[in-house]
């Protein structure tokens, strides 16, 4: 996550190298022509995280966020949200005998709201829980655009629409909504870690995330 902020100091690094950031800010110098937007992965445990959830028709929660109140966008999710709607469930900590997993995993959608750096771990997680991401940040660079139509299995919502959360993901209809699920459980493997690495996994879409990129900058470009 401090990557941006190094290479700063380094004008070469910062203008003419290819660099791989879960902080892909646009704001903060993140160039998508040159840059490659890296994907922030919790890794609790060497496991292979448990896929999957409730099958669309049980997942009786419209939105979920759990997490610390850290950057301004958190403070105006929990402030317009937070204990105030059921459909919407917003918190800064999980209520006891509430399991995180099991929220998202019961959930429609996941909000992802950006924290101090744009990019959250929730996506990847809410990808792995099949339940559809919802960004709510500024100036963010999703993982995989130049292949991936994120448009077509997530919801992004601009930071001055917090507070149209709820309107938002309503008009959504339920056909709509089966389709950006079933997409979401399509592009689950892009975003898996195994070791050794498998063909059209995480390791792999950073791989040709670099080589795209490659094709936009001339060596000489580096060089100079």
């Amino acid at each position: 996550l401090q990557g941006p902020f190094t290479t700063t100091f380094v004008p070469h690094l910062f203008h003419k190298s290819i660099r791989v950031l879960c902080n892909a800010n646009t704001s903060e110098g993140f160039n998508p022509n040159k840059d490659a937007s890296l994907p922030e992965i919790n890794l609790i445990t060497s496991e292979i995280p448990r896929l999957g959830g409730q099958p669309p028709s049980k997942r009786s929660t419209l939105a979920f966020f759990a997490g610390g109140l850290h950057g301004h966008i958190r403070y105006l999710l929990l402030n317009e949200w937070k204990g105030k709607d059921q459909d919407v469930q917003v918190y800064e900590k999980v209520p006891q005998r509430v399991s995180y997993e099991k929220m998202m995993k019961s959930s429609k959608f996941c909000l992802c709201p950006s924290g101090y750096e744009v990019a959250s771990p929730r996506v990847v997680e809410a990808i792995y829980a099949e339940c559809v991401p919802v960004l709510i940040s500024d100036g963010y660079i999703p993982p995989f655009s130049d292949v991936l139509d994120w448009k077509l299995f997530s919801v992004q919502v601009p930071v001055k629409n917090i507070s149209d959360i709820k309107n938002i993901l309503m008009s959504i209809s339920n056909r709509q909504y089966l389709r950006m699920q079933r997409r979401v459980k399509q592009v689950q493997r892009h975003f898996l870690m195994n070791g050794p690495p498998k063909r059209y996994d995480v390791f792999h879409m950073i791989v040709h995330s670099v080589w795209l990129r490659r094709l936009n900058i001339r060596i000489q470009d580096l060089l100079t």
